[in-house]
């Protein structure tokens, strides 16, 4: 065996070959499928982006009115998970841990030993659950999944009870197809890793969530959201932002561990907030927002002109998501909503050709030691 590299954080090394995404710091470009990010996004539904990540090509008319049939009919939960959710709802979990629970939990009443469809149960399954356990949060009753509204539809309307407008609805929906896939990131790598074993795709998706709690990977909107609120109060960005760089702290939203330039994601985002934020009243929120992005990306540009700091996909989520009306505490949840389908294409195509996952590690730890007995420790 030839002489392991040593590369604590793996951005070096390649663990699998995907068809999937590319993504491409350098140009900040993303590619899922072989259709630009902002292409995707800008057209197509929810559905249409899972059934291309899960079966290699946009679908058919024909195609696409048998895959949702099948998500309507993945939606609902039973009693049991209804139960642990307002258990979990009874005690404060916070979200991204109740999901877990509730995706756990997932696997009853389905076969899962069909990969293809436990799948399609996971992305049906999990604005269902999000949904849920928030409604039992504000101790009101979880509403039943519409089977006429649309995947995006559906979770606005399980969050409210209202059937949502259309612009809420468009908004909601580019941003799960703008997270849905993202190479091998951290979550979706625990996913294929889990696979590898053999195990079942619901495990994975369990194991997911968990790598997507984290603060690293999938807490930051929810912090820039609290920023954008504080600078929007102030009225005052360019304040904000050398209290906290002559403090050494950092600015949430900039700054990515792939992109040297602007996350593509965030270009998206922006249009769409754009987009969103022209048919409401909202005092002024989004011009707060496009004016802190300048502001910011200035002065980290003059305070740390090495590090080439633009703007990331939290920066524009924040703004997107609080704008067609998530709450704060569920944008890591709904995060996980559009990344889901990702998780379980990346399943499947690494049980096609599967091989465990076993990487090493080198031992730094102490070598030639005798065995003491305890009374002559």
């Amino acid at each position: 065996m030839s002489p392991s590299v040593f590369d604590p954080g793996l951005e070096s090394i390649t663990v699998a070959e995907t068809e999937l995404s590319d993504v491409d710091g350098e140009a900040g470009e993303i590619v899922v499928r072989g259709y630009p990010i902002e292409e995707l996004a800008a057209n197509a539904t929810y559905e249409e982006s899972v059934a291309l990540l899960l079966d290699g090509d946009l679908p058919t008319a024909d195609r696409l009115a048998t895959i949702q049939p099948t998500l309507v009919d993945y939606r609902a939960i039973d009693d049991a998970v209804r139960a642990l959710l307002d258990a979990a709802a009874g005690v404060g979990v916070a979200p991204m841990d109740a999901l877990r629970m509730g995706v756990a939990a997932a696997s009853l009443g389905t076969d899962a030993d069909d990969s293809r469809e436990a799948a399609k149960r996971v992305v049906a399954v999990v604005p269902t659950i999000v949904a849920a356990y928030w409604r039992y949060r504000q101790d009101e009753s979880p509403v039943a999944p519409d089977p006429e509204l649309s995947h995006a539809a559906n979770y606005l309307y399980m969050l409210t009870g209202e059937r949502p407008s259309d612009d809420a609805v468009r908004g909601i929906e580019t941003y799960l197809t703008t997270v849905i896939d993202h190479g091998l990131n951290a979550s979706t790598f625990t996913a294929r890793t889990v696979v590898s074993t053999e195990s079942d795709l619901v495990s994975a998706a369990t194991a997911a969530v968990g790598a997507l709690k984290g603060p690293l990977h999938g807490g930051a909107p929810g912090p820039v959201l609290d920023m954008l609120q504080s600078v929007h109060d102030s009225g005052d960005p360019e304040g904000y932002v050398r209290d906290r760089l002559d403090a050494g702290e950092r600015l949430m939203g900039f700054g990515h561990r792939v992109y040297r330039v602007r996350d593509p994601r965030a270009a998206v985002l922006s249009a769409a907030a754009r987009q969103f934020y022209a048919g409401t009243d909202d005092d002024g929120f989004y011009d707060t927002v496009e004016a802190f992005e300048s502001v910011a990306l200035d002065a980290l540009a003059d305070h740390k002109p090495d590090h080439r700091l633009a703007t990331n996909v939290e920066f524009y989520t924040a703004a997107l998501l609080h704008g067609v009306g998530i709450p704060r505490d569920l944008f890591t949840a709904t995060f996980a909503i559009g990344r889901a389908g990702g998780w379980m294409a990346h399943c499947l195509e690494q049980l096609a050709d599967n091989r465990l996952i076993r990487p090493v590690s080198t031992y730094v730890g102490e070598t030639d030691r005798t065995w003491t007995p305890v009374d002559k420790r």
